[in-house]
């Protein structure tokens, strides 16, 4: 993991580690909204593409996104001059697809009720002879994503002179909490879904993968609707006993809010879970670093969330 800690420090900026204060505690947020793209995807991008062997980089590259690792990867391949092609959902936040166009990637959209993501990419890369970019099934990600646990460590230790208890991850497939995990061994892992779509908290709980279930219900966190995690992403996360606490959608639009007036900051829905985590006193405050994972939202999304 330190390779890609060197790697990503010559192109990704080290995002700030913000004290903010929750039921009379400093909490720490780690704002990985401002990071390259808006989203914490810009480093498991950077760190997978770039490890692609030069001779294989003029096929490209095909991943499948809702948005924050659809624009990370499409910025990581604009950097190595490699075409990208990103499967999305045609329901995809608008702000999203935007930003994926204007890095020059190509988009394929496709239904997120009937078609299946993943066998859309798989099909698409074999047919290109082009690496196939999974958002958090693949151990370069996990590792370029576990850079921002790194971070943490050191900004938290210069900071208060010790070691965060716990860490609330922003989860969708595991791939940032996975990283955290391995990056940070002594912190206690909170992984952070919305409300029937904690198949990560399920899956731990019950010591074996479990999806999503039938009709879930509606969230605005487009970034954390995933059907099923993965045995990588599962395992180092029971490995390292994690477990899971799921939010509501009224909660999440709460920490939005907090995160506007307290911190100054726009954080898209997904990215406010584990805020939202400490607000609704499910994470303790004390000793908690939580991640601001994304933000990339629709205005009127985020206008709507403020109230």
């Amino acid at each position: 993991m330190t390779a890609a800690a060197r790697a990503l420090s010559l192109v990704c900026p080290e995002t700030p580690l913000l004290p903010v204060e929750i039921a009379g505690e400093t909490v720490f947020a780690k704002a990985e909204s401002l990071q390259r793209t808006g989203s914490f995807k810009a480093r498991g991008a950077w760190w997978r593409l770039s490890s692609i062997p030069e001779e294989r980089r003029p096929a490209g590259v095909v991943a499948f996104s809702s948005g924050n690792h659809a624009q990370g990867v499409a910025w990581a391949a604009a950097r190595l001059q490699m075409p990208a092609t990103i499967v999305m959902p045609a329901d995809a936040p608008a702000a999203k697809i935007a930003g994926t166009r204007a890095f020059g990637a190509e988009i394929v959209f496709y239904d997120r009720a009937t078609q299946s993501r993943e066998a859309l990419a798989a099909a698409l890369a074999q047919a290109r002879g082009a690496v196939l970019v999974p958002s958090f099934d693949d151990p370069w990600i996990i590792e370029g994503q576990g850079t921002c646990g790194l971070e943490i460590a050191g900004q938290y230790a210069r900071a208060v002179g010790a070691a965060p208890a716990r860490i609330a991850i922003c989860c969708g497939g595991g791939g940032l909490s996975a990283g955290i995990a391995l990056a940070v061994a002594d912190a206690e892992i909170i992984v952070v879904e919305p409300e029937g779509w904690d198949d990560m908290g399920e899956s731990l709980a019950s010591g074996t993968i479990v999806a999503v279930g039938p009709c879930p219900p509606a969230t605005a966190c487009d970034a954390l609707q995933t059907q099923r995690v993965s045995p990588l992403t599962f395992d180092v996360l029971r490995t390292r006993g994690a477990r899971g606490v799921a939010v509501s959608e009224a909660e999440i639009a709460a920490a939005m809010r907090f995160a506007f007036e307290r911190l100054k900051l726009v954080v898209e829905p997904g990215g406010a879970v584990a805020l939202a985590s400490v607000l609704a006193g499910r994470v303790p405050a004390a000793g908690t670093v939580v991640t601001l994972s994304g933000g990339n939202v629709d205005r009127a999304r985020f206008a709507a969330a403020l109230g």
